[in-house]
C-alpha cells in the first residue's frame, strides 16, 4: 500500500547543510529501527508508480496499462528509458515544454546548445539544394562519411598504415538508431555489459533477444573501473563474443583511457566484438592547461580498420552540442557498414539529407579544435561549480566525474525515504526539478529483482549539461528539500505524489 503521513515517523535529526557537523551515518541505527517496515518496493509509493508505468512491471506478470482497456495480441511494452519516464512524471506534476523555463531539468542527457565562450558561431541556417530533397543513402551522404573518416584519421590515426575511408562510416539518425542497427545485425551471442551504464542499453538488450545479456557490476571502490584482465578471463570462461560499453561512461563520469583503452581495443583482434559508445569523447576535464583540446577514442588503438572488430558510435549530439540535428555515425570494418546499410533500410530509412550536408563543414579539424577547447573549459567550470554547491550541502560526490557532464550522486547517507533515487526524484518534482533515479542505469533486461536490491537504488544522476542558471535553480531545489526535512522531519516525504496531469487542472467553471 502507498505510504501515508502517519506511516512515516517524525525525525528531527539535523541534515546536511544545517551547520551541524554530525554526519548522517551516526543516526543510521535509529533510522533503521524506525523505518524497518519500509524495505521493499511494494511499500513505497514512488516505486509503485514506477511499476505501474507500461513496460516496468516485473517480468512474468501481465504487461497491462489499464486492465479495462482492449489489448493487442502479441504486443509487449519494452519499457521507457529514464529520461522518457522522468519527463512523463514531470508532466504529471505540471511540467510542459511551454513552461520549461520555470523548471530545472537536470535529467535530460543533453548539453546546452547556445553560444559559449571561445566556441565557433552556432549554426543558424540550413541550405537545402534541390537534390537534398531526395532520400539520402541508408549509409549516409558520401561527402559526410568522408569527412568523418578524415577527422578520425587526423585526430587519432596519424602515421598509421591503416586509415579509415568513407566505407568504414555509416551515418545514422541518432545514437539510439546506431545502437539499434548494430544490435540488429549481431547473431545469437553472449553480450557483456556493465552496471551502471547508459539506460537505453536495457531496451536494446530486451528488444534484440539474439544478444544474450551477461552483466558485470562495476565497483565504486575502484572508481567504477572496468577490470580488463577480468574481462579477458570472462571471454575465455563464459564465451563472450560482444562487449557493449559507453566510454566516457554515462552515468558515472569516468573514462577508460591510455593503457586500459589500448588493451580493451585489442580484444577486437582476439575474436570479440567491442562496441563503444563514445558520445562524450570530448568531455574530458584536464588538470593542466596544455591538455585542453585532447579527446579520446578507441580508434587510436585499432591496428587494421577492416580486421579489428572495434565498433565506434558517436555524432553531433553531445560533442558538437547539436542534439536536435539527429546526425550520428557508426565506424567499423567495411563488412559491418554493409550490414548496417541493410538494417537501416528497414529500421529507420536513413538520416536527414539536408542536415547531413550542413554537418560537413562542422567536421573540419580546425573548427573541431576550437569547439573542443571551448567545450572543455566551459563544462569544467560548470562541473566544479555544482560540485562545490553540493559540498556546501554536505552532499559530497563519492566518485567525482573526470569526464561527461554527469554527477553520480549517492544518497545513502540521507535518512529514509530520501535515501533512494526514486523517492528523491519524486520529492524534487514538487520543487520543479528533474533528476534521473539511479535504477534506470541498472541495466537489468530481466526486470525480476526487487528495486530495493538494485546496486543503483541509492543514486540519482544529475546533469550539468544545462546553462549555469538552470543548474543553480536545481541545487536550490535540493537545498529546499533538505531544509524541509530539517524543519518538519520525515513524515512529509514518501507519499502524496501526483499520478496524472489531470490532478493539476483547475475545475471547469460552469
Amino acid at each position: 500500500m502507498p505510504l501515508t503521513s502517519s506511516d512515516t515517523p517524525q525525525l528531527n535529526t539535523p541534515l546536511p547543510g544545517s551547520g551541524i557537523s554530525t554526519p548522517f551515518h551516526a543516526f543510521t541505527d535509529i533510522v533503521r529501527d524506525v523505518m524497518r517496515h519500509h524495505k521493499h518496493e511494494k511499500e513505497s509509493e514512488a516505486h509503485q508508480i514506477f511499476r505501474q508505468a507500461p513496460g516496468h512491471q516485473p517480468k512474468g506478470l501481465p504487461q497491462l496499462v489499464d486492465p479495462e482497456e482492449e489489448t493487442i495480441p502479441g504486443i509487449e511494452h519494452p519499457g521507457s528509458t529514464g529520461v522518457i519516464y522522468c519527463s512523463d512524471r514531470a508532466m504529471a506534476n505540471g511540467f510542459s515544454y511551454s513552461s520549461s523555463h520555470e523548471w530545472s531539468n537536470l535529467g535530460q542527457g543533453a548539453p546546452e546548445v547556445g553560444p559559449i565562450p571561445g566556441a565557433p558561431e552556432r549554426p543558424s541556417s540550413i541550405p537545402m539544394p534541390l537534390d537534398s530533397l531526395e532520400y539520402a543513402p541508408t549509409t549516409g551522404v558520401k561527402a559526410l562519411r568522408e569527412a568523418v573518416a578524415n577527422l578520425y584519421n587526423h585526430t587519432y590515426r596519424e602515421g598509421k598504415d591503416s586509415q579509415y575511408t568513407y566505407e568504414n562510416v555509416c551515418i545514422v539518425p541518432g545514437g539510439r538508431s546506431g545502437l539499434s542497427r548494430v544490435a540488429a545485425v549481431i547473431g545469437d551471442v553472449y553480450t557483456s555489459y556493465q552496471v551502471p551504464d547508459y539506460t537505453a542499453y536495457d531496451q536494446v538488450l530486451s528488444a534484440f533477444r539474439r544478444l544474450v545479456p551477461v552483466p558485470t557490476a562495476l565497483n565504486p571502490k575502484d572508481k567504477y573501473r572496468l577490470d580488463i584482465e577480468q574481462t579477458k578471463r570472462d571471454i575465455r570462461t563464459q564465451g563472450l563474443q560482444v562487449i557493449l560499453a559507453s566510454n566516457p561512461r554515462n552515468p558515472t563520469g569516468q573514462v577508460i583511457r591510455g593503457h586500459d583503452l589500448r588493451e580493451f581495443a585489442s580484444l577486437g583482434r582476439e575474436g570479440t566484438t567491442v562496441i563503444l559508445d563514445e558520445f562524450y569523447s570530448w568531455y574530458i576535464y584536464p588538470e593542466r592547461f596544455h591538455d585542453y583540446g585532447k579527446s579520446i577514442s578507441a580508434a587510436k588503438y585499432v591496428e587494421d580498420v577492416n580486421k579489428d572488430s572495434v565498433v565506434i558510435i558517436d555524432g553531433l549530439t553531445k560533442n558538437w552540442r547539436l542534439p536536435g540535428w539527429r546526425i550520428c555515425w557508426v565506424i567499423g570494418p567495411k563488412n559491418l557498414i554493409t550490414a548496417l546499410s541493410q538494417a537501416g533500410s528497414f529500421l529507420d530509412g536513413g538520416a536527414n539529407h539536408p542536415m547531413q550536408l550542413a554537418a560537413i563543414p562542422l567536421l573540419d579539424p580546425a573548427h573541431v579544435a576550437m569547439e573542443k577547447v571551448a567545450l572543455q573549459k566551459h563544462f569544467k567550470m560548470k562541473r566544479d561549480h555544482i560540485l562545490a554547491r553540493l559540498h556546501a550541502l554536505h552532499l559530497d560526490v563519492d566518485v567525482p566525474p573526470t569526464s561527461t557532464f554527469y554527477i553520480w550522486l549517492n544518497l545513502e547517507k540521507l535518512p529514509p525515504p530520501l535515501n533512494n533515487g526514486l523517492t528523491f526524484f519524486e520529492e524534487l518534482l514538487k520543487e520543479k526539478t528533474i533528476v534521473i533515479p539511479g535504477i534506470f542505469f541498472d541495466i537489468n533486461p530481466a526486470h525480476r529483482r526487487d528495486l530495493f536490491n538494485s546496486p543503483c537504488h541509492h543514486f540519482v544522476r544529475l546533469s550539468f549539461g544545462p546553462p549555469l542558471e538552470v543548474l543553480d535553480r536545481g541545487v536550490d531545489a535540493i537545498a529546499n528539500v533538505l531544509k524541509k526535512a530539517r524543519k518538519t522531519g520525515m513524515q512529509a516525504f514518501g507519499h502524496s505524489y501526483k499520478t496524472s496531469v489531470d490532478e493539476n487542472m483547475e475545475p471547469a467553471h460552469v
